[in-house]
């Protein structure tokens, strides 16, 4: 259970992670994320 749960958070890390770098400045600024957040944002994301 908990190696499925794990999994289940890396994939929504990485999945977040590519979402918002395909993501330009401007949209991520209109977000209110600045490119150096995004892995701090990913992680907050897969851990809900």
């Amino acid at each position: 259970m908990n190696i499925t749960r794990s999994f289940n958070n890396w994939r929504k890390y990485r999945q977040t992670v590519t979402e918002l770098g395909r993501m330009s400045n401007r949209e991520l600024h209109d977000l209110g994320i600045d490119r150096s957040d995004i892995h701090r944002v990913a992680r907050e994301a897969s851990s809900r």
